[in-house]
């Protein structure tokens, strides 16, 4: 009973601020400004103590990250006066899109904390309506931590959902029926890839009869999970059947908290063996989790590629996307969760930060910076717009999410996640840029110099049939001297610096999460490029305004340049990257 009033205080909570969505904004935004009048930051734009809208918008500017940059240094370094919050910024939560290769550094104060803790609690009120009786079984969850490090001025530089788990609100979060996890915390927080993916895998084969719901972050990290089952199941099996912890997790937490789950059970690690051993691994979730009903993962944007995998290991279970979030801020819920994941809308909750949309034209992808901003409640139904914040730290920040409208809940807008702006590449928490790309290509290509090699064209795509994904970057190649053919070794060397030369977060996945596979180099016949370029302006393309596109993603087009491979080459090694980078 208890819960079910929770519940139910939630979604009145819901109904509530959607309903006065623009008064909540307007008191958001007169919060944020009167409490924060003395700080460096808003004192430069003399607004002389006003909270309104209408003076803000007038006087503030709207920035970028880079605008920022100077002021954000100032804090990481040490300066603790009244810069951008009248608040103590607590940490830095360390964004995924990245600025001159590096992550971008997000200040954050402690009562943000509450803010997201908010989020997770209307989660699964929601969710109940739709899949009731979620509270009589667990949910097994990928969930993990990834390293840290301080700045010159001594606070935390993390990932945002590593500052979470890492919280109090998590790990001491108190006992919801609705909320019970197979995976201990030990082994979430366990900073190892492999030791906290064993762990956690293990617990939940163990759990196997009470798993409900199988979730990871992104579609991407689930998959991975069934790659890892596919890796050490015989283990697996093995530590089942004999009650042992495998000796390759050595994590003295995980050690110990792991004694109070192990015990044999010769028929369980039999039934997984079974499924296992069989070679067709279509349906081997349902397979394995008799129980589960659904996936809860992201599957918008650059996720959804992996839909059609996910599918096939699942039988088409329902994926769910619950929320959207980013390190900047929690922006809002998807208050239809079963939908079909073309259909994904998310609400945004007006009492999260102040929002502000750029419109954007869907043909160009551009957004106008001389057009007005719209408020949340005047945005209109079909129309893109890039998503701008004001929190209790940033004002008027460009996101770089461009968003849809797709209809209202109550005054609130709901909307429907297009892409990242500019981001040409991802496989999983990467984005990679095209200045980003072509820089990489351009490093990689001076090695074919001493062949007299150029590169004449490319282009790329995100391979997600393998697991990891990788990513493929096509070239077709003028070769001036074929007695002089660069050889495979520097092909293979190609494909290193060309990792090299991408961001910090691709390196990353390459090479502490195992996100992402190892780069392939894909040559094709001469004449390629042409016919794309013929194939374009077959569909209607105009010959004056055709440029080869630096990413497809257009079957008939990866069709047509897989048919004109002639060699493929991948890295050999692991890109460079420090577990804990300096923060300069």
């Amino acid at each position: 009973m208890a819960t079910d009033n929770k519940h139910a205080t939630a979604i009145q909570f819901i109904e509530d601020v959607t309903t006065n969505a623009d008064t909540v904004q307007k008191n958001v935004l007169a919060e944020i400004l009167g409490r924060n009048a003395e700080t460096e930051y808003l004192r430069l734009y003399d607004l002389s103590g006003a909270t309104d809208r209408k003076t803000f918008k007038s006087k503030v500017p709207v920035v970028t990250y880079e605008d920022l940059q100077p002021v954000i240094q100032r804090i990481a370094n040490g300066d603790r006066s009244l810069i951008l919050s009248a608040h103590p910024i607590s940490e830095f939560l360390t964004s995924s899109g990245t600025s001159a290769g590096e992550r971008k550094l997000m200040p954050t104060i402690e009562e943000d904390l509450d803010r997201r803790r908010l989020i997770y609690s209307l989660l699964m009120p929601v969710m109940n309506k739709y899949m009731p009786g979620l509270d009589k079984g667990k949910g097994l969850y990928f969930l993990f931590v990834k390293s840290e490090t301080k700045t010159p001025g001594g606070l935390p530089a993390r990932p945002v959902l590593t500052s979470y788990y890492k919280s109090d609100h998590f790990k001491a979060r108190a006992y919801d029926p609705y909320n019970v996890y197979t995976s201990p915390n030990e082994a979430i927080l366990c900073p190892d890839p492999f030791q906290s993916m064993y762990a956690q895998m293990l617990c939940g084969l163990y759990d196997r009869e009470h798993v409900l719901r199988i979730g990871a972050i992104f579609a991407s990290g689930l998959l991975r999970a069934i790659r890892f089952l596919q890796l050490y199941w015989r283990e697996l099996c093995h530590d089942i059947r004999t009650g042992t912890l495998n000796k390759g997790v050595s994590d003295p937490d995980i050690q110990q908290c792991m004694v109070w789950i192990l015990y044999p059970d010769h028929d369980l690690a039999n039934v997984v063996e079974s499924e296992c051993l069989k070679e067709d691994w279509e349906r081997i979730i349902p397979r394995i989790w008799p129980n589960v009903k659904y996936l809860e993962v992201i599957v918008t944007g650059a996720m959804a590629q992996y839909i059609p995998t996910l599918d096939y290991y699942s039988g088409g279970l329902p994926k769910v996307c619950t929320m959207y979030a980013s390190s900047e801020c929690y922006f809002g819920i998807n208050l239809n969760p079963v939908c079909e994941p073309s259909e994904v809308s998310y609400t945004l909750m007006p009492n999260m930060a102040y929002f502000e949309f750029l419109p954007c034209d869907p043909h160009s992808g551009s957004t106008n910076t001389n057009t007005s901003l719209v408020d949340l409640v005047n945005v209109e139904i079909g129309k893109e717009y890039e998503l701008v914040i004001t929190t209790y730290a940033l004002y008027r920040y460009r996101v770089g999410d461009i968003l849809r409208v797709t209809g209202f809940h109550n005054s609130a807008p709901k909307f429907h996640f297009v892409r990242r702006k500019d981001v040409l590449l991802s496989i999983d928490s990467d984005k990679t840029t095209e200045p980003e790309l072509q820089s990489a290509i351009n490093n990689a290509s001076k090695l074919l110099n001493q062949f007299d090699t150029n590169v004449v064209e490319y282009t790329s795509y995100a391979d997600t049939g393998t697991i990891p994904g990788h990513y493929v970057i096509f070239w077709e190649l003028l070769v001036k001297n074929p007695t002089n053919y660069p050889t495979n070794e520097v092909l293979e060397q190609c494909c290193l610096v060309m990792e090299e030369s991408l961001n910090s977060v691709y390196r990353q996945g390459r090479v502490e999460c195992n996100s992402i596979g190892p780069l392939e180099l894909r040559l094709v016949k001469n004449g390629t490029f042409e016919e794309m370029m013929d194939y374009a302006l077959s569909r209607g393309a105009s010959i004056n305004q055709y440029k080869v596109p630096r990413c497809v993603s257009f079957i008939p087009i990866t069709e047509l340049l897989n048919s004109r491979v002639v060699a493929s080459y991948f890295s050999q090694s692991l890109p460079h990257w420090d577990r804990k980078p300096p923060v300069k």
